[in-house]
């Protein structure tokens, strides 16, 4: 990819329907005309596919709304269904397909660790496990993470954040006593952190958390970059304090390092545990090997959280921790079937080596830069529809005027795969090995299905 100019950041301003500036760190001088034929109609499929989907439906559990056609293959940044139609991926599994789908890398460690060892369980070492976590650790050293120490290997990101809770539960007791009521954990008002118990009960989501009510006890959420309101919720009794440096299913929200800073030193205060969950935002996802980087030294955590791309689609999670939580962490106080197995781990320590590249992650700002740039002047297009444009690297998010949930059809029947998230908002997650050209091929398609929505109006 040619070189992309970067522009200088402006502090975001919260303005009702902007006309942003637009710099020259674009891909193109001009956006690309809209496509407004309808390519990959819904309602277009054959009596296999419908057949295909009943048999699906009448074995699984109804808890995925989904589209009528089947997905085959994936190749790059596209994903191909059982007609062979090409569907531009802007969403990467939900941030997950990093290096595009079916890396030839990936596959190769795949192959040659199946032909080795698959499993042993907890009980004994592995070769791969032990050398991820070394490489987890000492390259966050490397980018400034000199707070980081130790590893605990899972399967998902809802399971490394229930052993982040577990964890600032047990520091609760191991500062303040067995007695302690020092067993609260804070989050944060459209933070999205698991579905699982612990994980739900931090996700303030009425939508989430009603059907299963009662929650866990001792979780608290208030208001998301409110440093007033955040320091009167962490106090002596909050032995964890569970934030996104940028909230991804939220809406794609960036904190203040304000905000950061804060949450570090009432930690500091109160003896809580500062927990950073970066499962979506970290691992070069804004450009930065994780993204509390964008701040300043002050904003470290005690423990962070990653999944999603650790492993290019391949179950994994982990919790990397500072060395005074893992001193108090003992034999038996948690564990996992599947976690740090020698195949998750032996893919993860391939793709962990390029995403944390240098050269990389400069590349993803550079993407991310001229897409954002190229999305404000979409905005400038339409600015009756496009409310705001914000976040970093190629975790974007495009904030309509209403519920944008029309446009992820309407894109997807123009060859186009995009994702909502909260506040309105369009998340734009694309394979961070996007090209110049897949850029320009969904801006186009994006366009359309803007287009169309307005008219919706």
């Amino acid at each position: 990819m040619q070189h992309l100019r970067i522009s200088t950041r402006l502090a975001h301003k919260c303005v009702k329907n902007p006309r942003p500036a637009i710099s020259n760190a674009r891909f193109a001088s001009s956006l690309p005309k809209p496509v407004r034929e309808i390519t990959h109609p819904d309602d277009q499929i054959t009596q296999e596919t419908i057949d295909t989907v009943d048999r699906y439906n009448k074995y699984t559990m109804t808890t995925y709304g989904r589209p009528n056609f089947i997905l085959s293959r994936g190749k790059g940044c596209y994903v191909y269904d059982t007609t062979d139609r090409a569907y531009l991926d802007f969403t990467a599994g939900i941030a997950v397909c990093a290096l595009g789908h079916s890396d030839p890398e990936v596959a190769q460690v795949l192959y040659e660790q199946a032909n080795k060892l698959l499993h042993t369980s907890n009980l004994f070492y592995n070769e791969t496990a032990g050398l991820l976590a070394e490489k987890l650790v000492t390259t966050t050293q490397e980018h400034g993470g000199h707070w980081a120490s130790r590893i605990f290997l899972a399967n998902s990101g809802t399971e490394a954040n229930e052993g982040a809770l577990k964890f600032a539960r047990k520091w609760g007791k191991h500062v303040a006593g067995n007695d302690t009521k020092k067993t609260g954990i804070v989050s944060f008002v459209n933070g999205f952190h698991g579905r699982s118990m612990g994980a739900l009960s931090a996700t303030y989501n009425p939508k989430y958390q009603l059907p299963f009510a009662p929650l866990v006890p001792g979780f608290k959420s208030v208001p998301y970059n409110n440093v007033e309101e955040a320091v009167k919720a962490i106090t002596d009794e909050t032995c964890g304090v569970i934030v996104e440096p940028f909230q991804g299913e939220g809406g794609v929200n960036p904190a203040t390092t304000e905000f950061l800073e804060a949450l570090r030193k009432r930690c500091d205060e109160t003896g809580a545990l500062l927990i950073f969950d970066e499962i979506q935002c970290g691992l070069g996802r804004t450009g930065k090997l994780w993204g509390h980087e964008h701040h300043s030294e002050i904003c470290k955590p005690d423990l962070l959280t990653m999944a999603k791309p650790l492993a290019n689609g391949v179950p994994i999670g982990a919790v990397l921790t500072s060395e005074k939580v893992s001193e108090m962490i003992k034999p038996g106080d948690h564990g996992t079937t599947f976690g740090g197995n020698p195949l998750a781990a032996a893919v993860a320590l391939n793709v962990f080596g390029r995403l944390s590249d240098r050269s990389f992650l400069k590349s993803v700002t550079d993407k991310g830069d001229a897409l954002k740039e190229d999305l404000k002047a979409l905005q400038s297009q339409y600015p009756e529809v496009i409310k705001d444009v914000r976040g970093e690297g190629l975790l974007l998010g495009i904030e309509l005027v209403k519920d944008p949930a029309p446009i992820v059809k309407m894109a997807r029947e123009r060859g186009l795969l995009v994702v909502t998230a909260g506040n309105n908002t369009v998340r734009i997650v694309p394979p961070l090995t996007l090209t110049k050209e897949e850029a320009q091929e969904g801006l186009a398609k994006l366009a359309g299905a803007i287009e169309e929505f307005k008219s919706t109006l």
